[in-house]
């Protein structure tokens, strides 16, 4: 009978490249599986929107709540965002949580109603878990005596909302732009950042860029009237947005133009014009209107105030691709209409600003463009319009703007703004 064969002490072993191969294998295994975690868990975040109402008893409703920019309606909205953020900054969705903004009042039976838009980021798989986490938070929390929040029974759960949309709805305000004073300072001036003045239009003949404007409303710019002397017919026209003419963020079709009946390029007065975009702009942190000033609006000597646009740095010099700033100050008309200046040609309807030194101004191919200045909590209104000069930056020559509050009622009645 045979025995069994007896195993040989010697081993195999597998060659040096094989070896390579399966640990090389192994790594590039280990790579991707800790790639698609990282992509799944920071990359494929996406933020959602949510729509809430709630009640504020013992409050009444007042018509300055409906009034942009007035102080009890920032107060009250300020409270309520606050009030919103320590719930969910305290709660287990704070790492989700990113802000919310209380959007319209209404008037209700028991005090108040707040509209609000709730942002939130979390991975797409997720959604319906976070969504139900907040609910229950919510709920909780204004079933409480914690909070003066409380649930509104005909809408009592968060509702999705589009993105884009709700992106419109935050940036509804109008003024919202860069931050000031700024933290640096160029001499002839400086390119801006992205969203810092996200109401600059460019108008535009053949794609190529001809004047300034600014967006005062979903589907209407304020620009100069001398920049349809050449160019009357709407269909010429298109308008641009973003801090770059190539390419732009955005474009728009022109479907009108309101030029001042009594503008007339010899008298340099009644330099304003309104145009209407064919299709309205849905706004957005990079384009969102600027705020038009009440008549009763007064600006002081001395003021600091931004002009935009994208003209040339010098006289005859080519214009700028990317957006660019300059600060300067208001100079008051009796200055500027002093012999030395402009000696008598500066009326009650333009807004003189620069400096008599030079050097910092506006340029051919900004006309047209906003002159802002910051208010309150860096709320920017438009108080001119770029209008007209002598040269750029030279001694004793400021800028010449179009007084947008001279012209307030005319805005309106064009423009029902």
């Amino acid at each position: 009978m045979y025995q069994p064969g007896i195993l040989s002490g010697r081993r195999s072993s597998l060659k040096p490249w094989v070896i390579a191969i399966i640990i090389t294998t192994v790594v590039l295994a280990l790579a991707i599986i800790v790639g698609l975690l990282v992509y799944f868990l920071a990359y494929d975040q996406k933020f959602q929107y949510y729509q809430a109402s709630f009640q504020i008893p013992n409050i009444e409703y007042s018509p300055d709540f409906s009034v942009e920019h007035s102080k009890i309606r920032t107060n009250l909205k300020n409270k309520i965002n606050n009030e919103i953020d320590k719930i969910f900054q305290t709660s287990n969705l704070k790492h989700h949580y990113i802000k919310s903004h209380a959007v319209n009042f209404r008037p209700s039976d028991k005090g108040l109603k707040v509209d609000v838009l709730l942002k939130f980021q979390f991975t797409s798989t997720s959604a319906n878990t976070i969504k139900r986490q907040a609910d229950e938070i919510l709920h909780r929390m204004l079933n409480s005596n914690e909070s003066f929040l409380k649930k509104d029974p005909s809408l009592p759960y968060l509702r999705e909302i589009n993105g884009a949309q709700a992106e419109h709805i935050l940036n509804s305000c109008c003024g919202l732009g860069k931050e000031y004073p700024p933290m640096e300072r160029i001499a002839n001036g400086q390119v801006a950042n992205k969203a810092d003045w996200p109401w600059q239009a460019s108008l535009q003949i053949d794609g190529g860029h001809f004047c300034g404007a600014s967006l005062i409303s979903q589907e209407w710019l304020l620009t100069a009237a001398h920049c349809f002397e050449l160019y009357k017919n709407p269909k010429l026209w298109t308008a641009s947005f973003g801090t770059t003419l190539n390419p732009p963020l955005m474009r728009r079709q022109v479907q009108s133009i309101i030029v001042h009946e009594n503008y007339a390029a010899h008298k340099r007065d009644d330099d304003i014009a309104v145009v209407k975009l064919s299709t309205p702009v849905l706004f957005s942190e990079d384009v969102h209107r600027v705020c038009l000033p009440n008549a009763t609006f007064e600006v002081l000597p001395k003021s600091k105030v931004f002009v935009t646009g994208w003209g040339a740095l010098k006289a005859n010099g080519p214009l700028s691709n990317t957006l660019r700033q300059v600060e300067v100050e208001i100079i008051s008309n009796d200055m500027c209409n002093q012999v030395k200046v402009y000696g008598g040609a500066v009326s009650s309807g333009m807004i003189c600003a620069g400096f008599l030194t030079g050097k910092l101004d506006a340029c051919e191919g900004d006309s047209g463009g906003p002159l802002v200045i910051a208010q309150g909590r860096n709320i920017w209104y438009l108080i001119g319009i770029v209008s007209w000069g002598i040269d750029c930056g030279k001694e004793n020559k400021p800028g010449l703007y179009t007084r947008v509050t001279h012209y307030r009622d005319w805005i309106k009645s064009k423009t029902n703004i």
